[in-house]
């Protein structure tokens, strides 16, 4: 299982969290292994079964002042309940101010305690996004990502059969760069594969003959993107004239990534052929297939049509 700690979300500057660390310094080291977010105020009256192990628990506006409206031995009794769960951190939103008492049990506990500036949507809304951002199934694949007239194309296939050359074609054709050589995948919820670069050589590619070049820098913000839904898989080999290359489009095939089954399609990559091209074309296919509408299921159907009514 998949698991960042309390102080990995402290220092995450990306998703402004504006996170400030009131107490239970000692216990950063606890695990987050969830992406969704409690709101503990039902645990606050007594009722506790609903409480997760593990999650980040958000203490808004409603919470705090239940909180204020009881007596001082009324609340030391809800705040011991809620800190004897096994949870991994508190937050208290919208700059509320936090009892020493709290405070207190944070540092006794080694439960931290967070402070923020943000309301209690708009926190939960970044606090997931980051999580799942972190939590979800990831692999990696060498490979390329472009974005086609919005198509996510995952191009595969052997070192220098043209894979790179493909890519740099397509942005000179006005689409765009996400990653080459290297792209990272993660599984987003419910069933959505996001392909993005690695790290230091993000935006970057590699020609042969030419070196390492910069996509942003040579082409513009307009030739890259972040990251992308991978929709498509292409896989590029060498033409073989003994292998046996689909030549109707009939029969729809897969490609698994993360459990995930994608659209699969082989190009047999030979001189003279423009590669660039033909992935262009699967991408508007991919689209009208998206659409209900697949040319060679429909040509077949008429072929079908006439030879049952005796016709050419």
């Amino acid at each position: 299982m998949r698991e960042i700690s309390c102080e990995t979300l402290f220092r995450e500057k990306e998703y402004k969290l504006s996170l400030e660390l009131l107490g239970g310094s000692s216990g950063l080291g606890n695990p987050l292994r969830s992406s969704r977010i409690q709101k503990p105020g039902l645990a606050l009256a007594g009722y506790v079964k609903q409480i997760r192990p593990n999650r980040v628990q958000v203490l808004g506006a409603t919470e705090m002042r239940y909180l204020d409206g009881l007596s001082p031995e009324e609340q030391k009794e809800a705040i011991d309940k809620i800190f004897d769960l096994d949870v991994a951190c508190f937050i208290v939103t919208k700059g509320q101010d936090v009892d020493d008492e709290f405070i207190k049990m944070a540092d006794e506990k080694k439960i931290p305690l967070f402070k923020t500036t943000l309301t209690s949507r708009l926190l939960i809304e970044r606090i997931e996004r980051y999580l799942e951002d972190c939590l979800s199934p990831t692999t990696h694949m060498h490979a390329v990502l472009v974005d086609v007239m919005g198509v996510g194309i995952l191009l595969r296939g052997p070192s220098g059969v043209g894979k790179s050359e493909c890519a740099m074609d397509l942005v000179l054709r006005g689409h765009r760069l996400v990653a080459d050589d290297i792209v990272q995948i993660r599984l987003a919820p419910p069933f959505k594969l996001i392909g993005r670069g690695a790290g230091l050589i993000r935006y970057h590619m590699e020609l042969r003959g030419l070196g390492v070049l910069n996509i942003q820098d040579l082409f513009g913000i307009t030739s890259i993107r972040a990251e992308k839904d991978i929709n498509l898989v292409v896989d590029l080999e060498p033409w073989d004239e003994a292998e046996s290359y689909d030549r109707l489009g009939v029969d729809e095939k897969t490609f698994t990534i993360l459990e995930i089954e994608v659209p699969h399609l082989t190009i047999p990559v030979a001189p003279g052929r423009n590669i660039a091209s033909v992935v262009e074309v699967a991408a508007r296919n991919h689209l009208l297939k998206s659409m209900g509408h697949n040319s060679a299921i429909k040509l077949k159907e008429r072929l079908e049509e006439s030879l049952a009514k005796g016709g050419e």
